[in-house]
């Protein structure tokens, strides 16, 4: 195994994404894509006029779930990201944008693709159980 491929396996998450920095690069991107490109009008219509304490909230949480800083737990003590979003009515068309729009973020932020790939995966199961039955 190469040292390039050994440092990769016990880099965590967030420092494979570049740290604080590029999980902002891909939250930044990921709601510019959203507020501006009309294939996802129906997730926007979902969210406040102001992004910016989404872009907020959303850096901190992919930080923490990807092993960076907790602050977006340690703000909200007991909560999670599925109960964050059970008022909203999320369904497969909104679900799809959502997955549809990050993953395009990824792509655009230049996440490593095996990382990329890895992250989407998880993108698609919380849609998925983020969606109203």
């Amino acid at each position: 195994m190469s040292a390039a491929a050994t440092d990769t396996t016990k880099a965590s998450l967030f420092d494979r994404i570049g740290g604080e920095a590029g999980v902002r690069d891909v939250v930044e991107r990921f709601y510019d894509l959203m507020e501006h490109d009309p294939t996802y009008a129906d997730l926007r219509a979902m969210h406040d006029a102001d992004l910016l304490p989404m872009r907020v909230s959303l850096t901190q949480f992919l930080s923490a779930w990807l092993g960076g800083p907790r602050t977006w737990f340690e703000e909200r003590p007991g909560a999670c990201i599925m109960s964050a979003h059970r008022a909203m009515p999320i369904d497969r068309r909104t679900a799809a944008q959502w997955v549809h729009a990050m993953s395009r973020a990824m792509a655009e932020s230049r996440v490593e693709p095996e990382l990329g790939t890895q992250m989407q995966q998880a993108f698609l199961r919380m849609a998925n159980g983020m969606m109203m039955r």
